[in-house]
């Protein structure tokens, strides 16, 4: 059986642009795109990981708007489900602390990038409730 993770992971929006994360050379899947975030901690929950997260991983404190639908998804090696919120910054200005880098774009220019398999199905929602709200 495949190990299984949960990982709490942020769609930050600021000015009608999004924040996106190139994954590190040294990551796995490197220098695919994702959505920042981390592993949830036993006892901790989504929303609480992924506020601790993105302090560690950007340098900011972000505050949750609404959560979109969890996802999940099988890698050869692990099965991962994504807690995907949707944020604003609340303090600070992102770093690349842990990505190779970041990047804002508007939100009909995210599909062109190389993005972890298992945040497709996130962004799709995402792009799907923008549109909804629209």
């Amino acid at each position: 059986m495949n190990p299984y993770v949960e990982v709490a992971c942020a769609i930050i929006q600021e000015s009608g642009l999004v924040l996106a994360a190139q994954r590190s050379p040294a990551m796995a899947m490197a220098l695919k795109w994702e959505f920042p975030g981390g592993k949830i901690e036993h006892g901790e929950t989504p929303e609480a990981c992924l506020i601790r997260e993105l302090q560690e991983e950007l340098g900011v404190e972000a505050r949750i708007v609404h959560a979109l639908p969890l996802s999940t998804h099988c890698y050869p090696d692990f099965i991962i489900t994504l807690h995907p919120f949707v944020c604003v910054i609340a303090n600070g200005c992102p770093e690349p602390r842990e990505h190779a880098r970041l990047a804002w774009l508007e939100p009909k220019s995210l599909r062109s990038l190389d993005w972890a398999e298992a945040d497709v199905p996130v962004l799709a929602a995402f792009l799907d409730s923008l549109q909804i709200q629209n």
